[in-house]
């Protein structure tokens, strides 16, 4: 199949049968086509000084209400109130510290500025999200992504102490699955993300529940704590 060149009109070719998981290439970062594309099974993933790289794995690694998993030693850390976990308390700082943090293999970030003001601008808009675990006054840890209806579209996360992304990790899926969310996107295999529960989707399946699935109005109050 081969990969589209994006100019100026907000449309995605089709994902069935794109190589690699790559659709596109070029475009840009406005809201309008970071929603168009999250909507159609489809994120950004590229390094400064790339053009813009559009993917649409297959599978999907994503977490059901049925697959989610917590270990019974993470369940006695969520009890003993070591950490405070907050929602859209600091979204700029939890991007910018996912962006800082090392990654295995890689010598630098695919979280650079131009991603940076993509998300912040659906942050603003009410359609990205973050979750902050605070240990006192300091942010410890914390992660963000996208809500498309009844699925939430994880994109990054960072921990300074131990166990501090995971416990605002499972306090967001717990809210979400108890407000009706029936999948949380992983994109892709994760060692860490298969400990919750991520399992593979193939991507057929993933399109046809997210056009079952945006059209879902969840509660605002789910964001409110």
């Amino acid at each position: 199949m081969p990969v589209y060149l994006l100019g100026d009109e907000l449309i995605f070719p089709p994902v069935d049968g794109a190589e690699d998981g790559l659709v596109a290439v070029g475009g840009d970062l406005s809201p309008q086509r970071l929603l168009l594309a999250y909507r159609s099974g489809i994120f950004p993933w590229y390094e400064e000084g790339q053009p813009i790289l559009w993917h649409s794995p297959d599978p999907r690694w994503v977490i059901t209400p049925q697959s989610f998993h917590v270990s019974r030693r993470l369940r006695r850390q969520l009890r003993n109130d070591e950490f405070e976990v907050s929602c859209d308390r600091a979204f700029a700082d939890v991007v910018r510290r996912c962006s800082a943090v090392p990654r295995p293999g890689q010598d630098g970030t695919w979280i650079h500025d131009e991603m940076v003001e993509g998300y912040q601008r659906l942050f603003e808009l009410g359609a990205a999200h973050s979750v902050e675990v605070w240990k006192g006054e300091r942010l410890v840890g914390g992660l963000y992504g996208l809500a498309i209806g009844g699925i939430f579209c994880g994109e990054s996360m960072f921990s300074e102490v131990d166990d501090a992304s995971k416990v605002g990790f499972v306090t967001l899926a717990e809210r979400l699955f108890l407000n009706q969310f029936e999948i949380i996107d992983c994109q892709v295999q994760t060692a860490h993300l298969e400990r919750f529960g991520a399992r593979p989707l193939p991507r057929s399946e993933f399109v046809e529940a997210l056009v079952r699935l945006a059209p879902k109005r969840p509660s605002e109050q789910l964001w409110a704590w």
